[in-house]
């Protein structure tokens, strides 16, 4: 049975699918409104043709994203065709936070039933209150423990042990690229009350690794007089009792600090890995995306916490074909990843986003075939490289975080230093730390052998 009923109403329990894209903030909302639903008596069904409500978390800060929606909608519409009483909620970034916006949403999609902005679940607890169901969940903005804890969807089936843990909602930097700013609204610190509360409650949920985040996760706690900043917070989440491992993301160079460097370095269960996107390796593009910072700097900064941490973890992000982008800039960005030897390269073409300063301001001048050419160029540049980094770690003993389970019966998990390893020969159980021989390396993965 797929329409939806109050609770009691039947022995059939009502059934969600949770369709999900974008970025780890995209995830962990997904994650509170899957919570909230499975509160409230729903049930998980793998395929959205199955299920009475279908929520679909949405992301927009690629062109790609935006068109893989329109996409799954068009699907969605005809289902809602065939089954008139099928609930559609639509949230994140696609709905953003401007009425005006969501009223154009709701004439361009008049099957949609629910718009969710970013963060934000007031109108789903509203549908479930105002549909009687029993237990209805808090309002948006309470903390995770006030939630029984429910089974994970089975979308996000082996995503229990690694959970992500909001802690700086929205962005003010206002890159002149970045939507985020006009989606998710300005800067909010979350208390730090309610995030180690959610934190306990993660880990009561059977939560191993957390992953602390924010659109500028190190502006943690500044808009907030006399709250704590992300490098106390950090000490503080990685006391909670069952958390093995804690993570933070995304940082920006500007705002990255001595003093978090030194908290990584000296409290246990920090991992040692760090997100620092630099964007460009021209100072001329740098200055246009309104980044803050020279190359120099950013070289500066790797060069400090590799000083203080030398086998720290080290990804960056890298847009190629930004307005004005000459082909002698784009090789000082492959001549910046020569030189800082990133773990992992996060590379996207540019495409304008609505609003953006770029995307009013900037001609896209930058023809198709050459973004792609520049994309392809440093993803085999960062192959090459990968391929030789890996390499020395045949033979080698790392500790492995299992996440889940492999259909062959592989666990699968990940290093301190963020690395993916499949391991072989193990009985180990997902949220077990475990001890592995690397036997294969690859440029994107490793395979080892349970010691």
């Amino acid at each position: 049975m797929s329409g939806l009923r109050p609770a009691g109403a039947s022995l059939t329990l009502p059934t969600y699918n949770l369709w999900t894209i974008g970025c780890q903030m995209n995830e962990a909302d997904a994650l509170r409104a899957a919570a909230t639903l499975e509160s409230a008596g729903f049930r998980p069904v793998p395929r959205a043709s199955d299920a009475g409500l279908l929520l679909l978390a949405t992301c927009v800060v690629r062109q790609q994203a935006e068109d893989k929606i329109y996409s799954r909608l068009t699907y969605i519409a005809e289902l809602k065709r065939k089954n008139p009483a099928l609930v559609v909620a639509l949230m994140g970034c696609l709905v953003g936070k401007n009425p005006r916006e969501i009223t154009a949403l709701r004439e361009r999609f008049p099957f949609v039933d629910l718009f969710l902005p970013p963060s934000d679940l007031a109108p789903l607890t509203a549908f479930l209150q105002d549909r009687g169901f029993a237990a209805p969940p808090p309002a948006a903005g309470s903390a995770l423990d006030d939630l029984p804890p429910p089974p994970l969807p089975d979308s996000m089936t082996g995503r229990a042990i690694v959970a992500h843990l909001p802690v700086v909602l929205g962005c003010s930097h206002a890159c002149t690229y970045c939507v985020i700013p006009y989606r998710r609204g300005g800067e909010r610190s979350r208390p730090s009350a309610e995030i180690l509360a959610d934190a306990a409650a993660l880990a009561a949920r059977g939560a191993r690794e957390l992953i602390l985040l924010g659109q500028i996760v190190d502006r943690y706690g500044r808009d907030r007089p006399g709250e704590i900043h992300l490098p106390e917070l950090l000490r503080r989440i990685a006391q909670t009792p069952g958390i093995a491992r804690v993570r933070f993301l995304t940082s920006h160079p500007r705002w990255f600090t001595d003093e978090l460097v030194a908290a990584v370095a000296t409290t246990p269960g920090l991992c040692p890995y760090f997100e620092i996107p630099v964007q460009a390796g021209s100072d001329a593009i740098l200055a246009a995306m309104r980044r803050g910072y020279a190359v120099a700097e950013y070289e500066a900064l790797i060069a400090k916490v590799r000083a203080a941490i030398p086998d720290a973890g080290l990804s960056t992000d890298i847009i190629v074909g930004f307005p004005g982008e000459t082909d002698a800039q784009f090789e000082e960005s492959m001549a910046l990843m020569r030189r800082i030897d990133p773990d992992m390269i996060r590379i996207a073409k540019y495409s304008p986003r609505p609003l953006t300063y770029s995307a009013r301001h900037l001609p896209d001048d930058v023809p198709e075939a050459d973004k792609e050419r520049r994309r392809v160029a440093m993803e085999a540049q960062l192959r090459k490289r990968l391929t030789e980094k890996n390499a020395p770690l045949l033979g080698q003993t790392v500790e492995i975080l299992v996440e889940s389970i492999e259909k062959t019966g592989r666990r699968h998990g990940r290093t301190p230093g963020y690395k993916p390893v499949f391991v072989d020969a193990s009985a180990a159980a997902p949220g077990d730390l475990l001890r592995a021989r690397i036997v294969w390396a690859g440029p994107f993965s490793l395979i080892a052998e349970a010691r």
